[in-house]
Formats: C-alpha cells, structure tokens, sequence
C-alpha cells in the first residue's frame, strides 16, 4: 500500500472500522452513554401520527416509552398509527419496516386491544386537555412545523417534557420563547435532528477531532430528489381525498380501492390479513373527506395564487394545506427547513470538533443563497432549488486580525428536484484526508489530499443496504438496512428518544439529550436565515445575540424582514 499512514494511524483506523460495525439499534447507550433501560417507561402522548410521526413510532422501544395516548384529526394517520404503513405494490408494503405501527411495535393483537391501552383524541387540544387523567408525563410532537410552538409550549406550561420534529419552530422568535419556557418550567425539551444520535456521524466527528483530515477547511452536502410535476411524482404534493378538489387525484385513489376490493376476494392464508390492512388504509384515507366540511375550523387558512393581472392561477384549500403543508409559507419552511437544516447541522458538527471539548456549539459568520422555481407551477411557494455558502470560523479566526481574518471555512450546500442524480450526503475536506458520508450508511475516509485511486489509504464503513432516510417522503421508500455486522441500521431516531427518556428518568444538569434546545435553536436560526438571504438576494452576517436566548435579537426582527 502506497503512502500508506503510519501504525498508529493505521491501528486506530481498525479501532474505528471495527467499533462502526457494531453500529446498531439497541447499542445507542455504548455510545451515548445511558443504560440499556430504565426503571419503569416514560408515558407520553403522540400529537401528530402522520409521515414523521409514525417514523418515530417505529423508532420506539418499549422499554423507555409507553404510549398512553395519540392526538391527529385525519383518519388516514390514526389508521396508520395503528396498524402500520401498508402504502405498496402487489402487496409488498415497502413503507412498513419504517412505520410498523404501535401493534407491531407493542405485540398488540388487535386495534380493539390497542385503543385499550391508547386513547386516540382529533385536535391536539383534547389529548393536552386530559394529559393528567391519562398519566402523561411527556409529549412526542411530529405535526406540521408551524404548530411545533404552540404545541410545545402549551405541553411545557403543563409540566411536560417534549420532543419535537426539526426544524425546532418557524421562526426564531418561537425557538427562543420554547427555550425560556423549557427553562423557567425545568424541563427537558429535546429537538429531532437524529444525526446527533446516528454513530456514523459520531464516528466521523471522532476522525475529525483525532486529526486524520488535518486542518478542516470546506465542507460540500446536497440532496437531490427526482421530484417532478404529474404526470411523474412529487412526493411532497400527496393525493387528497376524493372530493377534496375537483380537479385533483381522486380517480387514483379510487381505482387502488377497486384493485384492493378484488386482490381481497382472490386471497387466501395469510395473503388475506395483508389485503384487509391495504384496503383498511385506503379507506382511511378515503375517510379523510369529512375534514372538507370543517373547512378552516381546522385551523389552516388556505391561499388564493394570483398572477401578475391579479388572476386566480391557484387555489389551496384549507385541507390541502393541511396535507401538503411542506409547499407552503405559512405552515412550513421550505427546503432548508425539511432537508438543509439535517445538513448544516452536520456541517455545525463537523466544525465544533475542531474546536476543544466543551467550547460552544459553532456559530456561522455569514451566507449568502440563491433559489429559483424552474419546474413547478403556482401550486406552491416553496422554491424547486436552493443553494448557499455559509462561511465558518476555524478554530484560529479573528475578525480584528489581518493574519487570521480569512481563517474560514467554507460550507457549500445545494438541494434539488426534478434529478436525484448522486442523491444526498456530505463531504468534509481537509489537509490530510477527506471524509465521505453518502444516504447516512457509508461512511468513508480517503487519507491524503489527491484524488480516490492515487495509492491512498482508503476505509469505508458500510450501513449495508437501503434502509429509512430521514424524509421518507424526499427519499421515496424503505428498506430494512443490514448492518456491517450484520444487524440493522439505526439513522438515530432510536437513540435520540431513548436518550430523552432517560434524561427525564435521571435529571441532573450533566444528563441532557444532545440536541438541547441552544443547539436546535443554532441550526434553525442557519435555515431561516438562509431563507431571508434567498428572498432578499442579498447576503446576510449572522449576529451573536441570535444565538442567545436570553435576548430579544432575531433575524427576522433585526432585518425588518417577514418570515415568509
């Protein structure tokens, strides 16, 4: 082997490959430092048991958390809360390893003995309303982003714990309200971005901060999706229900029913239960047009499009914003919301394991984005593409200094539709080696700056095959992922709640999640701000007070600019 590193290198470079193999699920405690399991499990409510919150109960173990009670007002999700995802083809459910539901999570029977165990509520009001009478001790929130606040807030003034989905809130001036109140209630308020949790990630930060890249200076990331308007998929604009709109996809729907009806009557052993399950979910979905009568007494608004002229070009109703509430302003964030914002908190990894143990998580200095819409039509605001630079501090770097007024890194980042080309990962550059880290399974490290195939020494740490992403609906289907060692895959959605469940077992000011309420608020305040710099084209210096939650300062405020 050419120019190959030196023993000591060499044997922790095995070290390494070697503890990475045994990254699975139900090894998060030798990593992250918690015990196998807790003295008795955590109860808590589910609000929001849609495309990300039936991820996250797939991701339970009954050993920390006890469900007690769910709070979704379409039927669609209750069902599948239940029983599971059963989406599939020729009835091969390719979602169902990723969402198996509580039955399957909880070796439940039936639905009856289930709903025995877990009351089901509609608003998300009725579950907090009787959060006492039901033992809840916590509160797992994976609704649309502009409800995560609100909900989280009105959770934490009752006493409970809570977990939210990323991004932390919609604006910065909620994720610091959400941090006082966490504070002032001395709660534990912990924020989804699972790569704080995921060991490959852990893995690359413990390279990084050995030295095995030399001196870390640009990090690239991307994540492309073949997303395209009909007749191709979208998978952020899901089917509505039948009735919903007239010019919608209802016929789809209803021809999936027919072909479930008839595979049903032609079924027989086990193909048969599998059958009920398709044809119960699709109906539940179906069932969803009772919500077309609430209208915005579901407590979303809806949007007239217009163009120039002041033509109606697009109308989205309150249901449908309610579906589809990634595409627009008012009740999501976009694409650094829903996919950047995993990334650049990647990135935050990377660079603050330059600095020593213990500094503060680092903040960026400045950025400066571009986006465009060169595929979809005016059935949404969100942007088709999106891409920045985001520079930050080396370890070195002073603004006052002309020596080491320049010592920056360089974060380049890109999302797109309409070609998945390369799909998503994150590359990390330094002096002496670059780290490759491609759909959250291969990890890799090529020793040396030439490029892969010049002789250099080259360690890939494999996650196997497939396996859930973290947007399920960015990166289309599932499949179980065989480890290195041969068992699964964890991407850290396992970790990060059996960790939350036993800080709230243990507290103590040395046991905290490790995506605590200032390093959530730190990766929303990246995301939101891009945002601005997109729709003011202009580039954006980060200020300090942003990053504090004692202070009044956001980004939104000081630049006089709304967060839409």
């Amino acid at each position: 082997m050419s120019n190959s590193p030196d023993v000591s290198r060499r044997d922790f470079l095995k070290a390494g490959v070697a503890a990475s193999a045994l990254a699975g699920v139900g090894l998060g405690g030798f990593y992250f430092g918690y015990n196998k399991a807790i003295r008795s499990p955590v109860r808590v409510g589910v609000i929001g048991t849609g495309d990300e919150g039936s991820v996250l109960i797939g991701a339970l173990n009954p050993n920390f958390i006890a469900v007690k009670s769910i709070a979704d007002i379409r039927p669609f999700n209750q069902f599948r809360a239940f029983h599971g995802d059963w989406t599939n083809k020729d009835n091969k459910p390719s979602l169902l390893p990723v969402r198996p539901g509580l039955m399957s999570i909880y070796g439940w029977k039936t639905e009856t003995e289930a709903k025995k165990r877990v009351k089901v509520y509609g608003p998300y009001q009725e579950l907090l309303e009787n959060a006492k009478k039901d033992g809840i001790e916590a509160i797992i929130i994976a609704t649309p982003l502009h409800l995560h606040a609100e909900i989280a807030i009105a959770a934490m003034k009752q006493g409970l714990h809570v977990i939210t989905e990323k991004l932390m809130a919609q604006t910065v001036g909620q994720c610091k309200e959400m941090t006082r109140v966490a504070d002032a209630q001395k709660l534990y308020l912990a924020i989804g971005h699972q790569r704080h949790y995921n060991v490959k990630y852990w893995q690359a930060k413990d390279w990084i901060q050995r030295g095995l890249l030399g001196d870390v200076h640009s990090i690239r990331a991307q994540w492309h999706r073949s997303n395209l308007p009909p007749p191709y998929n979208d998978s952020w604009k899901m089917p509505l229900p039948p009735g919903a709109k007239q010019e919608d996809m209802p016929i789809k729907l209803d021809a999936e029913i027919v072909k479930a009806r008839r595979a049903l009557q032609q079924s027989y052993g086990s193909e048969t239960e599998g059958w009920l399950k398709v044809l119960g979910q699709l109906e539940a979905q179906v069932a969803d047009r009772q919500l077309i009568q609430m209208d915005k007494a579901l407590g979303y608004k809806g949007k007239t499009v217009k163009d120039a002229n002041g033509k109606v070009v697009y109308d989205c109703t309150p249901l449908e914003e309610l579906i589809r509430w990634r595409l627009w302003d008012q009740t999501g964030a976009g694409m650094m919301a829903e996919l950047g914002s995993h990334q650049l908190d990647a990135a935050s990894i990377f660079v603050s394991a330059l600095y020593p143990e213990g500094h503060p998580h680092a903040h960026p200095l400045r950025v400066v984005a571009a986006a465009n819409r060169p595929i979809f039509g005016p059935d949404r605001d969100i942007e088709d593409h999106v891409c920045c630079i985001i520079e930050f501090p080396m370890p070195e770097y002073d603004e006052k200094d002309k020596k080491t007024h320049r010592k920056k890194i360089s974060v380049q980042y890109a999302s797109i539709n309409g070609n998945g080309y390369l799909g998503y990962g994150e590359l990390v550059y330094g002096t002496k080696g670059t780290l490759a880290l491609e759909k959250e399974q291969d990890l890799k490290l090529l020793t040396g700056s030439g490029d892969e195939g010049d002789g250099e020494t080259t360690v890939k740490v494999s996650g196997g095959g497939g396996g859930p992403s973290l947007d399920t609906q960015a990166s289309g289907p599932a499949r179980k992922a065989g480890g290195a060692a041969g068992g699964p895959v964890s991407r850290g959605y396992v970790e990060e709640l059996e960790h939350w469940a036993w800080c709230i077992r243990h507290p103590a000011p040395e046991n905290q999640p490790r995506c605590t309420p200032k390093v959530a608020m730190a990766d929303a305040i990246i995301a939101l701000t891009t945002n601005l710099a997109v729709r003011t084209g202009q580039p954006i210096r980060f200020k300090p007070e942003w990053f504090e939650s004692e202070k009044d300062d956001t980004p939104e405020r000081d630049l006089k600019i709304e967060p839409t």
